[in-house]
């Protein structure tokens, strides 16, 4: 390692517990974490895992969500997966400061309501008030950051366009940037945007902006995120990273209800709709069937149409304007197979 790589390694994970209204879906403690490094650049990071909207998806056993809050990429140091190797020199956030907030409520960290799905089945589905104490410890703790980038894996992906939009909303001198990992294959259903919103308590928070006066349940969208940001922050610059067949999305989409088709067509379609309510999205798409990147290594070798991921993932996080990115041959479809989710 070099003497940069060494410095970065003395840095080390603060865990916080805040309590009061905080918990997981179970009741257990929610705790996230957070590393102090350079002040001036932040890095506000949602961990994925499953969601869940029945009886059977959120059974703390066997369901198809995370429960508990587990520190995931806070626990290995300095020396994690992606975005979370600090000692490689290539990673574009090495130097960054991040606060890491886990995922342990089934919501996709915009629920605010405690359902009952069985007699002995009590979901806290409290995601957005657990990720409001990330948002609240960048603006406490780094005010005068310079430039902060709102990223999630997953279903940490999907909240993504909203916090960033809250924390320009916060840091209004910042160059704030949104980058959704692997959460692009949910199209707009407006029956299901109001079913599985109404579950989660979703639309009771809806930011109070002048652009949401008249918005409905039915508009509140997983695109609908970035539309709504982009037009109430439009200095917000927002990005995705997809595969083509990623298994898990097309299967999440299938088990919902929010989607039949598959994720290639449905990534295609969102970022038509988002680009013509006036708000510019950049993307990069590769071939195959796997999900997500930014927890991965495999982000450091990734290559499509002869444009390496990592050297996208670096521009844009340096606040360059950089090219949408879409595989020419991008592989196979997922199998159709939304049981292997719940587990047996």
């Amino acid at each position: 390692a070099t003497d940069t790589a060494a410095e970065q390694a003395d840095q080390v994970w603060e865990e916080h517990v805040p309590g009061g209204e905080c918990r997981c879906a179970d009741g257990s403690d929610f705790r996230y974490f957070s590393r102090d490094a350079d002040p001036d650049k932040v890095l506000l990071y949602f961990q994925g895992g499953g969601a869940c909207f029945s009886e059977q998806s959120c059974s703390f056993t066997g369901g198809s969500y995370l429960v508990q809050a587990d520190a995931g990429l806070a626990d290995v140091g300095e020396s994690g997966p992606g975005i979370f190797d600090f000692t490689n020199d290539e990673n574009p956030f090495q130097d960054w400061s991040v606060v890491f907030v886990p995922y342990c409520t089934g919501d996709v960290h915009i629920g605010d309501v405690v359902r009952t799905y069985g007699d002995d089945l009590t979901v806290n589905h409290v995601g957005l008030v657990n990720a409001s104490k990330g948002l609240d410890h960048v603006v406490e703790n780094y005010p005068d950051a310079s430039e902060v980038v709102v990223a999630g894996s997953s279903a940490g992906g999907i909240p993504s366009p909203l916090f960033g939009s809250l924390v320009s909303d916060e840091l209004p001198d910042a160059d704030v940037s949104v980058l959704a990992d692997a959460s692009g294959g949910y199209p707009d259903n407006p029956p299901v945007n109001v079913a599985i919103g109404s579950l989660w308590g979703a639309f009771d928070n809806v930011p109070d902006w002048p652009v949401n006066e008249d918005l409905t349940p039915e508009e509140w969208s997983i695109p609908g995120f970035f539309v709504q940001t982009g037009r109430h922050a439009p200095d917000v610059r927002m990005a995705r990273y997809d595969n083509a067949y990623d298994e898990t999305q097309q299967q999440f989409a299938l088990l919902s209800g929010i989607g039949e088709g598959d994720v290639l067509s449905v990534l295609d379609s969102t970022e038509a709709d988002i680009e013509a309510a006036g708000v510019p999205l950049r993307s990069y798409v590769a071939p195959g069937t796997d999900h997500t990147i930014l927890t991965s290594d495999a982000l450091y070798d990734l290559e499509v149409e002869g444009v390496a991921f990592l050297d996208w993932l670096t521009r844009y996080v340096a606040g360059e304007d950089v090219d949408d990115v879409r595989c020419d041959d991008c592989g196979e479809p997922a199998e159709d197979d939304p049981e292997g989710l719940l587990g047996p």
